[in-house]
């Protein structure tokens, strides 16, 4: 059974960095894609960068610019660097891979003053 672990989170002040980690149970880059999802409160469970197999990396608009999508294969890890981070960032961030699918168990970003 493929397992993600998430970790990273925190508490930071707008403007701040934070960079998350998505650790697999297996070669990070044997998935078809790896993605960091978000789920604020009250609010649905949202995509917000992925990378696929071929290192091809895709993000939300809302966070073009800001944070970075990256893997270490030989740390079996995916990273989201996350930079000039807003309020409205706070949320639970989650790892998600497909080809297999998995969800990591979640980590907590807040952002504020």
């Amino acid at each position: 059974q493929v397992q993600l672990v998430e970790s990273g989170g925190g508490l930071v002040q707008p403007g701040g960095s934070l960079r998350l980690s998505c650790t697999g149970s297996r070669a990070i880059n044997s998935f078809t894609a790896i993605s960091w999802y978000r789920q604020a409160p009250g609010e649905q469970r949202a995509l917000v960068a992925t990378i696929s197999w071929n290192g091809i990396t895709t993000y939300t608009d809302s966070v073009k610019g800001r944070f970075t999508i990256s893997r270490d294969n030989a740390k079996n890890t995916v990273y989201l660097q996350m930079n000039s981070l807003k309020p409205e960032d706070t949320a639970v961030y989650y790892c998600n891979s497909v080809g297999p699918p998995a969800w990591g168990q979640g980590t907590q970003v807040t952002v504020s003053s």
